[in-house]
Formats: structure tokens, sequence, C-alpha cells
């Protein structure tokens, strides 16, 4: 467990994976070191590779922008607040910086992108944020506290049908869920388990999916927000969920494990039973893409990030990082796949050096 949540210096040590849904809604400093220069060593012809900042999380992409957002909680040792960067997507040349006085780690994103909302993990609340200028428009706290005294983190985010559900690293956890234009919380999902790690809104079943720490996915009411099933692999071993995936023409669920198997599962939405194990080493984030039919996983352990094929999983190609893949994000035309690359932590929990956002063109 410690590789996942170490202590609040370290803040949350894995990546935040977002997911966005694809319904329609009405919608109405600390000062920190500038961005480090482009680096100048791809990894491959069709891969660009640039330095960015310490914190690196997750990422939205907004085409009413043409902007790659990524989130930023910046160091954790000595330094408040951090950052929101908004990049080219072709060049991943920096095109605007918002300073916030608080740490940012998950993304998502309104279905006509123009709209950000991001959490703010250590703090367990969430900012929204307008995507043409990066103007911070408003900012929601939650009250929970855990056994220590500090706020239940809020980790991964989703918008879907005009809400944001929030995931709670609590144990036992919860899911907040807000109305995106007002940011007034309308209600708590209780009884989450341990840890809710990723979310995820169905088109086919029209149901929310959360994965947790205790080894399950939740099959949720979006519209009584009830809990209306618990899967669980019938192994009998221990597992801890991180991410969701899902390819909505065959109606299977992926998720990543981060438990001493290091497997990533895929549930049948149909029976919600367990129908094949991907036997391909630590797996963090899982991105589906359905315009290539196409997996992609990224293995911070490995540092490698894998193209499967979809339908046999068998793996295409891979490419192989020096620090550790953490976020994925795929642009809307299925044709780029973005990466966020961390840095490993000294003891005093300081990074090694700047975090790196990655470009690879899909071959």
């Amino acid at each position: 467990m410690k590789s996942l949540f170490s202590s609040r210096k370290a803040g949350v040590a894995l990546a935040i994976i977002g997911a966005l849904s694809l319904s329609a809604c009405q919608a109405p400093a600390k000062k920190t070191a500038a961005p480090a220069p482009a680096a100048s060593q791809p990894v491959a012809s069709n891969v660009q590779q640039r330095e960015l900042a310490e914190g690196l999380y997750e990422m939205a992409y907004s085409p009413a922008a043409h902007a790659l957002y990524v989130a930023s909680a910046q160091s954790f040792k000595d330094v408040n607040g951090g950052v929101l960067y908004r990049l080219d997507p072709a060049t991943l040349e920096t095109k605007g910086v918002t300073h916030t006085d608080l740490k940012n780690f998950g993304m998502a994103i309104d279905p006509d992108g123009s709209l950000i909302y991001t959490t703010n993990t250590l703090d367990g609340g969430l900012s929204k944020v307008d995507a043409q200028s990066g103007k911070v428009l408003g900012r929601l706290l939650f009250n929970e506290k855990n056994d220590k005294g500090f706020p239940v983190g809020a980790r991964e985010i989703i918008w879907h049908d005009c809400m944001l559900y929030i995931g709670g690293v609590g144990d036992p956890a919860m899911i907040w869920v807000v109305d995106a234009k007002t940011l007034k919380l309308k209600t708590r999902i209780a009884n989450a388990g341990k840890w809710v790690t990723g979310l995820l809104w169905s088109p086919v079943t029209d149901r929310i999916y959360a994965a947790n720490g205790g080894g399950e996915i939740l099959v949720i009411n979006p519209r009584s927000h009830k809990i209306e099933a618990r899967w669980r692999p019938d192994d009998g071993k221990t597992y801890l969920f991180l991410n969701l995936a899902e390819d909505p023409a065959t109606g299977r669920l992926l998720v990543t494990d981060n438990s001493k198997a290091k497997t990533t599962l895929v549930f049948d939405e149909r029976t919600g039973k367990v129908i094949k194990r991907l036997d391909v080493g630590d797996s963090l984030g899982i991105k589906f893409n359905a315009k290539r039919n196409e997996l992609y996983l990224s293995q911070r352990e490995s540092g490698k990030v894998l193209q499967l094929d979809a339908t046999t999983y068998t793996v295409k190609n891979s490419w192989s990082f020096p620090t550790h893949p953490n976020s994925l994000l795929v642009s809307p035309d299925g044709q780029t796949l973005f990466v966020t690359l961390k840095q490993g932590f000294n003891k005093d929990h300081s990074s090694k050096g700047p975090d790196s956002v990655v470009r690879i063109k899909l071959n």
C-alpha cells in the first residue's frame, strides 16, 4: 500500500487517470519555477518528449481551446500550490500557465471542451477552470477528514450528465456527486469500500463504475446514486484496483491492479464476471481507443508504455523510458497518445528531477 499513498508529504504517489463522459450540459499565488525547455532526446522518431515541471499527473484535451492541459502539484517539499499548464498538443509548447494555491491532480473536461475540472487531492476538493483563458472559476472543498485529521483525498473525477463524480480516498471511501454548473454538492455515495481509485461512465449500461482498493467494481445507478452491485474476481485473491477503461462495442470493462499479482482484469459487463487476465506485468494507466481497436497501458515500475490489439490482447508495440510512465490520454481523433512521465522521489520526498510530457504519434 505504501507505493499508492505513502504520506501527506509525498502526496498521492500513483497517477490520477481521468475518464470523460459524452453527454451535453448547459454551463455558464505562490510563485513557482518557469516551465523547463523542451527536451532534445526523443525516444523514437514518432515520439516527442518534453521536460516540463515537477508533480505532473493527469491531462485533459480541449478541442475548443486547441490545448492539452496538464495538472501539476509541483514539489511536495517546501512548495505551496500547483500549476495548470496549457500546451500546444502538436508541439508540446507552453501556451498558457495558471498558478493555483492548491495542488492539482485529476482532470476531467465537459463535452464541448470549454471547462476543465481538476481535483485538489491533498485538500479534498476540486476547481473549475475556463479552458480558453485558464482562469479558475470556482472551487469546492469537502468536509470529510481521515483518522489523522487530514482531508479525505479527492482523487479521480468524471463528468456525466451535468454532474461531477469525485472518488474519495478514504477507508471507508465515498463518491461525491457535484453539480457541474454550480459546484454545489448534491449527494454522497457512501460505503464505497476502501479508496475509490477509478471512475468511468458506461454508455452501454448507463451506469457509473467505480474501482476501489479492496478489489471491487461498484456498479452505480446515476439517477438514484445507489450502488446496485459489487463485482469481485471469484478466485479468492486480494486485489487493489486502480484505473478503468471500456470497450462499448463488446461490453468489456478493463481495470488495472496494483496488488502483488500485478495484472489487468477484463470484466464482462453483462455478467460482472472476469473473462480475461492480461499478464503483461505491472500496469497503472489504461485507455481504450475505439478508432484503432487498441489498448494502452502505462507500466510505472517497468518504465514502459504498451500498445495492445484490443481483440487478441497481443502487444503490438512498446516504448521504454528511463523514468516512470504514469497518466495516459488519447487525442479525440485517436491517432495520438499522450503520457506523463514521473521522476522518483528522494528520501526527503523531494523529486529527483522535473517530470515530462510525451507525445506518441500512433502507427
